[in-house]
Parts: C-alpha cells; sequence; structure tokens
C-alpha cells in the first residue's frame, strides 16, 4: 500500500459540514490526500444561519499546527477562516518559522452575504506576514476589494486587483469571479507577476453552493500535493468544483444553501478539465 500524500487545513469548523474544515477533508479524502487540520474556530451554523462563533485562543491553534509538524511530513497545505487578528499574528508567526511547501491562502474576509468577517489590523497581518508566505492566494471579489480598497466587479478590475495583490508580496493570485452573476461561465482570474490566464467553467444554477471557495482551494491543494504544477492544479481544482457542483443541483439538504456533492469524484480526467484563455 502506499502511504497518501499529507496536506494540512487551518480552519474554522463548521457544524453544518458544508464548508470550513470538514469541507476541506471531504476534498482531500476525494483526491486520497490524508488531510490533518488545526481548526481556529467552531461556528453554531446550519445551512441558513450561522448562530455564533467561537475562537479557539490563538496558542491553541498555533500548538496544533506544531503539534501536526512534529509527527507529519506536510507537503502541501491551506489556510482558510482565521477569525481574529490574533490567530492571523499566530499562524503567521509559525509559518515563518516553519515554512510550509506549496500553501495556499483562502482569506476568509467576507462571508456569502456580504458581511465583514475581520478587522482592518487582521487584513493588514495578511498582507504583510501570510502573503509572502504563500504560494498562492485566493480571494473572491469581495475580498479582494477589501484588500486592495478598489471595487471589484468586472474582468477588468479583476485583473487590476490580481496585480495589485501581486504587488503587495502575493506570488500568484488566483481571483475567484463567481460572485459575477448575469454570465454563462464561472471565470476566475489567475495571475503569477507575469501572464494572465483565465479559468472557465459553466455557470451551474443551483442554491446548493455553500463552501464553494472552501472545495475550491483545498482541491488546489490536492493537486499540489500530488506534485502537480499550479496552473494544472487550479484547472483541476476548477473542474472537481464544476462537477461537485452539477452533481449538487438537485439535492436538498437543509433549508438553506446547502453542500456540493464531494464525494462522486475524485481526479477530473484531462478532457474533463475546465478551459482556460491566456491574456497579456
Amino acid at each position: 500500500m502506499t502511504t497518501p500524500p499529507v496536506a494540512l487545513t487551518v480552519a474554522g469548523s463548521d457544524s453544518g459540514a458544508g464548508a470550513g474544515i470538514q469541507v476541506d477533508l471531504k476534498t482531500f479524502a476525494a483526491h486520497r490526500i490524508f488531510g490533518v487540520s488545526a481548526i481556529t474556530a467552531v461556528t453554531v451554523q446550519n445551512t441558513a444561519e450561522v448562530r455564533a462563533v467561537h475562537s479557539v485562543p490563538p496558542d491553541i491553534v498555533a500548538g496544533q499546527i506544531d503539534c501536526l509538524l512534529d509527527d507529519f511530513t506536510v507537503v502541501a497545505a491551506k489556510a482558510g477562516m482565521l477569525a481574529t487578528a490574533e490567530t492571523v499574528e499566530a499562524v503567521a508567526g509559525v509559518l515563518l518559522g516553519r515554512p510550509l511547501p506549496h500553501l495556499v491562502i483562502d482569506p476568509v474576509l467576507i462571508s456569502s452575504s456580504g458581511a465583514r468577517l475581520t478587522d482592518d489590523r487582521a487584513v493588514s497581518i495578511y498582507i504583510d506576514r501570510l502573503f509572502p508566505l504563500a504560494d498562492l492566494v485566493t480571494p473572491n471579489m469581495g475580498e479582494a476589494a477589501v484588500i486592495t480598497g478598489e471595487p471589484v466587479t468586472n474582468l477588468h478590475q479583476m485583473e487590476q486587483a490580481a496585480r495589485a495583490i501581486n504587488r503587495l508580496g502575493a506570488r500568484n493570485v488566483l481571483l475567484k469571479g463567481g460572485h459575477l452573476f448575469g454570465q454563462g461561465e464561472a471565470v476566475d482570474l489567475f495571475f503569477d507577476g507575469d501572464k494572465v490566464i483565465h479559468f472557465a467553467a459553466p455557470w451551474v444554477d443551483t442554491p446548493n453552493v455553500h463552501g464553494t471557495g472552501c472545495t475550491l482551494s483545498a482541491a488546489i491543494v490536492s493537486g499540489l500535493a500530488h506534485g502537480t504544477d499550479l496552473p494544472t492544479a487550479i484547472r483541476d481544482a476548477k473542474t472537481y468544483v464544476h462537477r461537485a457542483l452539477a452533481s449538487a443541483s438537485t439535492w436538498r439538504l437543509g433549508s438553506g444553501h446547502g453542500p456540493l456533492d464531494h464525494f462522486e469524484w475524485t481526479f477530473p480526467r484531462p478532457h474533463d478539465r475546465a478551459t482556460d484563455s491566456r491574456s497579456g
């Protein structure tokens, strides 16, 4: 039996299991990755609402990461919801002393309803301390607007924002355009400091979108853990998310925004990969 690669997720727990730690581990498992986790917060939520959030003390978050790295050879990792400025600082402190290969930062700054989840101090720590440690940063449009201080509502502004985030220290940026409603495709924009690539997949009209961003970043980490190059890992992850959305489009789990179907699909076949178009 071949030992599976190990990937780490540092994120919050979703009691409804539609996002966060639970979805990261499901996605890792679907990609034949052994997932380990450091929990940053415990949420009281279901598909319809978040009733409460309890942040884990920052030293416990840092201790979880240290403990895991003392025992496992982690080949790729992601950081999702870090909840507080103090936790962002603690995670940055650990990772500065113990750099992780293939680190993906999914800066969970804004809820799906548009509410700010972190204050300006936390955003500054993300930019100053975490972005330079990451192989990839994956904000959505609202988060990109918070990071850059500029509106992000169309593809042109997405490219400008990705370039600005790159200048702030992020080596590679994947700006998620899923919130560009009214178009026939879901387009994400990748910028590596040199070239821009648009990753597109057909739009799936479904209310079951809870955890889409978590799933995408975890799937990218899975590809990187298997040794895939970054653009291919993004392309495969985009395909995985599209198929998980389409497969769950008729689900009725809960009364709100339901989860994706993480179970049926593993590695995308090459001819199933999402298309991309390249520009300057």
